[in-house]
């Protein structure tokens, strides 16, 4: 084993419980999702994103985390977008041209592509000793 794998990177399990709980309330509103329960998918969009920029700002000193974390908080509101547009039933609404009401959601998701791309393709190749280090 070399030395990076024996590296750790260590969670507060008060962090840790809250990542989990974060799981369950996104997995709620993906079923509600599923199951056309709106009112219920449309009540997780609060818990699980509130949670997801708790857990952004909680590792916003490791840049690492703080870009992963930020790109799922972009993802869960791609997400409950579209979710929201299939409820309310305006998801195949045109906006402009042959853009749709839920095609809108790319705005997050890409939004969520570039602050990845920019830790991969800018930040990390510029701090190789500190993302080493981690």
């Amino acid at each position: 084993m070399n030395e990076d794998e024996k590296k750790l990177y260590n969670i507060p399990i008060a962090y840790r419980k809250m990542e989990n709980l974060h799981i369950v309330f996104w997995i709620f509103k993906d079923i509600a999702w599923c199951m056309g329960l709106a009112w219920l998918g449309i009540t997780m969009i609060i818990p699980t994103l509130t949670i997801s920029f708790i857990i952004a700002w909680r590792t916003r000193h490791i840049v690492s985390e703080l870009c992963h974390n930020l790109a799922i908080s972009v993802w869960i509101m791609a997400n409950s977008f579209w979710m929201c547009t299939e409820f309310f039933h305006v998801d195949n609404n045109i906006v402009a041209g042959t853009i749709t009401v839920k095609q809108l959601a790319m705005i997050p998701f890409i939004t969520g592509s570039i602050i990845l791309a920019y830790y991969y393709l800018i930040y990390k190749p510029r701090h190789k000793q500190e993302v080493a280090s981690l």
